[in-house]
This record gives structure tokens, sequence and C-alpha cells, in this order.
């Protein structure tokens, strides 16, 4: 299915026109490349927006109608807002029926779930590319590669060279390039140790001393461990603070008796008489 998009073009340029543009709701962009010069252009936000959040629109040919006269391109660019829903600015390029296009395209992976590695072995499938490089003329474009993970096992992978490219589609590989698309791993699992280490920290609750353990039940006898211990501590605790109160009060005592002046009613000698 075709899809077409209108444009109108756009007379202005530079930081401040685009700025005011974006506040009536359009986007600016630009269409160059095929034997035109490039062009300024605006589209309609809303529409433009809607296209994007499709996939086919990032690897389709597209149908630009600009001012009546239509012509063939591809989406090259776009940029959005750094938080709000927003495109800042598009770019598209002219594309010609007789001149081959370097895309990326993306992948779509089926037959997972019904291959050996992920029914029988317990696996999943791990997918380490998501589009492909590929080049083409504009006719032979497609709208995505599919590719077949139903004969996968663990640890098996698929390149890209295994992959089933359609007629007159070329992967864009260097020489002795074969990078892997996905392949079934197992989940990682916990080792004896790790069991080991999980077991011996999960104590039992009657192992573990508590303050509760330290209060003997009515009619029960103290624990001869922890319960005697703490009995021992809180007798120490207590006859220690008994000892500092009774210096305390012996040294305030002491201080008090020496600020305290002589009594008053000591009377000095008499002098003998001549």
């Amino acid at each position: 299915m075709a899809i077409e998009i209108t444009a109108r073009k756009r007379d202005t340029q530079g930081t401040g026109p685009s700025r005011r543009l974006r506040k009536t709701g359009k986007v600016p962009g630009i269409v160059y490349g095929g034997e035109h010069g490039a062009v300024n252009i605006e589209l309609d936000h809303k529409s433009l927006y809607i296209n994007l959040r499709n996939e086919k629109f990032h690897a389709s040919i597209l149908t630009l109608d600009l001012g009546g006269a239509k012509q063939q391109v591809l989406l090259r660019a776009f940029n959005l807002h750094p938080f709000k829903p927003q495109v800042q600015h598009v770019d598209f390029q002219r594309v010609s029926k007789d001149k081959k296009i370097h895309m990326k395209v993306p992948l779509h992976f089926a037959n997972a779930e019904h291959s050996p590695g992920v029914k029988d072995q317990g696996g999943v499938a791990s997918h380490v590319l998501n589009e492909l490089d590929i080049t083409c003329f504009p006719d032979d474009l497609p709208e995505f590669i599919e590719v077949d993970l139903g004969n996968l096992t663990v640890g098996r992978s698929i390149h890209v060279r295994d992959l089933a490219l359609p007629k007159g589609v070329e992967a864009v590989l260097y020489r002795g390039e074969n990078p892997v698309v996905a392949t079934i791993i197992v989940p990682a699992l916990m080792t004896e140790e790790e069991e080991e280490a999980a077991a011996a920290a999960a104590v039992a609750p009657s192992e573990v001393p508590t303050t509760e353990q330290a209060v003997p039940q009515e009619g029960e006898a103290p624990a001869e461990g922890g319960d005697k211990g703490a009995a021992k501590a809180t007798d120490k605790g207590a006859a220690k603070v008994a000892d500092k109160g009774a210096a305390k009060a012996a040294d305030k005592g002491a201080a008090k008796a020496a600020e305290k002046p002589a009594d008053k009613t000591e009377k000095p000698e008499k002098k003998e008489k001549k």
C-alpha cells in the first residue's frame, strides 16, 4: 500500500521562522536529491506524527505531493523535541527507479515458539539485530525481512548470510563479515554453590535468639545460655549506674561543704587583761 503525504513550499527559513511555523501546527522540512535542487517544505504536524508511528513509513517509497506535483521520496531523517511529542524537522530524499538505494529495513522474527530450542530445551530467543542494512532498486524495496527461527536449537544462531532475502535485495556487508541476527539461549540458573549459600542464610526462626526468649514464661526455668547472660548484663549495668550516682552525690556534698562559710556563733577568744 502506497503512502502519500502532502506538503507545500516554504519561503522562509531560519530558527525564528521555523519556531513560529511550529506554533501554527506545521513542521519545517526539506526534500533533496535526484535531478532537482533542495526545496524547503512544510507539512501538517498531526498527520506526519501519526505516520512516523507506522513502521512502513520508515522503510517504504513514499509519494510526496508538493503543490500538485507528485514525486517518489524516502524518509531520511527527522528530529523530535527532547520531551514533547513534537516533530521539529524532517528530511526526504528523492529516488530514481534506475538507481539503487541504501536503506535500513526492519526484521520480523517468526516461529520462535515452535523451535526445538524453545519448545523442547527450555531456551528463549535472543534478537541480536532488529534491522538490516540493504541495497536495492526502489521497486524491490521490501517493507520488512522475515527471519525464521523454527529450526534453531540451543546454542545455534542465524547469521546475516543465512537469511533468505527477497529478489533484488542485497545485505550491505564488509569482506568476511557475517554478524549474528538471532540465537537461542538458556536462562541463567543458580549454581550449586549459590544454592548452598542461600540454604545456609535461611536459618530457622527457632535458632535465632530474640528478646522474647530472654523472658521466661510462667512456670518455666530460664535458659542456661542467653537468659543468664542477659540477666548478668542487666545486674552489672544496674550496679554500675548505682555506683556512679553515689560517687556523684558524694562529690556534690563535698563541694557544697567546702563552699559553706564558717559558723557565725563561734566567738573569738578574749584578750587577757593586764
